[in-house]
């Protein structure tokens, strides 16, 4: 059974309960219930992992971490740590009191940072699961084991461990009595010298069930601090970033999930992070420093919509129109409508026969490919259009790829209804039917979700059916998204809408001058006879 503790560490050794004819779970969104990790230390361990530390200085605090790693309950011949030193300035040295297999190597000069160096350590090892952790944990015992038991189960987990925070850096430990303790698995009074877990991670996984019901938002508490995943998946993510030197973990998690991995809290994994880190002591100076950075990577992040009308490096939606055969006109219908839609975080590749584009003289409006130049040069100049011979394969880094025909007509909110429903019914595939009696009806695909079914070896024929299985399908009324044939502007509209504004402005005025004249006449006993003169003065002589 699985634990109802906040952070849910399973129970009865076993195998997934649900999975493919491979033996491979499927796992729903980022439910995991599924899945019964064995007890810890009643079973076999048998992936080999490489735990990969990035270092720059802090000597003291590097020899409590692999203190703590030699005492731990993982087989040795199993486990192998790799320190790569940052360039520390004094270098970095190996203690006495280490693994078996450790390993120090120097990050590239080229680069810095934790992400630099992480892809440095990954690239040196070899083993099919890498866990990445601080240089300034003491951890528990059994925390390599807590972790990799996960890993046994499925390879598209991404186990976080659990991290108390010292508010006093200075601990006053020496390794060999870390080494002692952890060994004995006495470290409980270490932890309780820590505060409790990111208070808004706590938060997160007690509203979520333990990130169970968090669905696309199961990434958000992802840190660095302690959390394993396999290679191939960690690989397929590209790696951390080596060009951000703040963030990088978060920007990892958005990847990871993106490629359709499912996070997993692990609170067996637990540890104590000597000193709180400068996110959290300087958390406004560390928010404003990373927001840029962040921004223009991860579409996800709320504050991208203080800005509504930017462009950045990965956006939020890819549309993709198929304008082979059909006729300029109808492109820019579809096109125009979506370039001014009320979400501009969008890229848009049109598909088409762009070769017929040559210079050199043609038959100008006798010219047999008019519709493709017309349409080539119509939108050349458009940042956020882009052109392509053939459907381009979907780019993992997107939350969203949206595909439609020419000639339907968005609304302007139509892809903020579309991405809406999507997160709302949590849905992997959000379809609009009726669109025209086209083939290919208007379709919003997760990216997150497909990236999930290919992995587990859904074919193009019935990768739909393993996205409905794997996040659910939801049905989105045409009216939400398509303007009707009745919903047509009149021709000239801006410049009727430009007059109608102005007169309503122009009769505000005047009505807001009247009002101020009667207050003015009507103060006092003079000015109400005054009024009344007035007024019974309207009506005429008596008869």
């Amino acid at each position: 059974m699985v634990s109802n503790d906040a952070w849910g560490t399973g129970a009865v050794f076993g195998v997934p309960k649900g999975g493919s004819p491979g033996g491979q779970p499927r796992l729903r969104r980022n439910d995991f219930s599924v899945l019964e990790p064995p007890l810890l230390g009643e079973w076999e361990p048998e992936l080999s992992v490489s735990v990969v530390i990035p270092a720059y200085g802090g000597q003291e605090k590097l020899d409590l971490t692999l203190a703590s790693l030699a005492a731990q309950s993982y087989p040795g011949d199993l486990m192998e740590v790799v320190v790569v030193d940052d360039g520390s300035d004094p270098a970095l040295r190996l203690p006495p009191i280490r693994p078996e297999h450790t390993r120090l190597v120097l990050a590239p000069e080229q680069g810095w940072g934790p992400g630099h160096a992480v892809r440095t350590g990954v690239a040196s090892c070899a083993a099919p699961v890498v866990l990445r952790l601080d240089a300034d944990m003491v951890i528990g015992r059994r925390h390599v084991e807590a972790q990799m038991r996960w890993h046994h189960l499925a390879d598209y987990l991404v186990v976080m461990g659990r991290v108390v925070f010292s508010e006093d850096p200075g601990t006053g430990l020496a390794p060999d009595r870390v080494y002692e303790r952890v060994r004995r698995a006495e470290t409980a009074d270490l932890l309780d010298r820590g505060s409790a877990h990111m208070e808004w991670i706590a938060q997160v996984l007690a509203q979520t069930d333990d990130l169970r019901s968090a669905g696309h938002r199961a990434w958000e508490v992802f840190t660095g601090a302690t959390a394993s995943v396999r290679r191939e998946l960690f690989e397929a993510a590209g790696g951390t970033s080596p060009d951000l030197v703040m963030g990088e973990d978060s920007e990892l998690g958005y990847r990871l999930s993106q490629r359709g991995a499912v996070f997993v809290p692990e609170r067996a994994a637990d540890g104590l992070h000597l000193g709180r880190p400068t996110t959290e002591r300087r958390r406004e100076e560390a928010a404003r420093y990373r927001r840029p950075f962040a921004e223009n990577r991860l579409p996800r992040l709320g504050t991208r919509r203080r800005a509504p009308g930017r462009t950045w490096q990965v956006p939020f939606v890819d549309v993709v129109v198929d304008t082979v055969g059909r006729r300029f006109d109808d492109v820019t219908e579809t096109v125009d409508g979506l370039l001014a839609g009320d979400v501009a975080d969008i890229r848009i590749t049109l598909v088409g026969d762009w070769r017929l584009v040559v210079p050199g003289r043609y038959a100008t409006i006798d010219d047999p490919a008019v519709d493709v130049r017309l349409v080539h040069e119509n939108y050349r100049c458009e940042p956020r259009v882009v052109f392509a011979g053939a459907e381009p394969e979907p780019d993992p880094d997107v939350p969203f790829r949206l595909l439609l025909s020419p000639g339907v007509r968005p609304r302007r909110s139509a892809v903020r209804s579309l991405t809406g429903a999507a997160d709302r019914e949590g849905a992997g595939l959000v379809r609009v039917p009726g669109t025209g009696g086209r083939p290919h009806p208007l379709r919003l695909e997760r990216t997150a979700a497909f990236a999930r079914a290919r992995h587990l070896g859904a074919g193009a024929a019935d990768r739909d059916a393993a996205v409905a299985e794997l996040w659910g399908v939801h049905v989105l009324d045409r009216s939400e998204v398509l303007a009707g044939d009745g919903e047509r502007p009149p021709k000239g509209w801006h410049r009727k809408m430009r007059k109608a504004e102005r007169d309503a402005e122009r009769w505000r005025k005047e009505s807001d001058r009247w009002e101020r004249r009667i207050r003015a006449l009507t103060q006092g006993r003079c000015g109400w006879l005054l009024l009344c003169g007035l007024r019974s003065g309207t009506r005429g002589p008596r008869r």
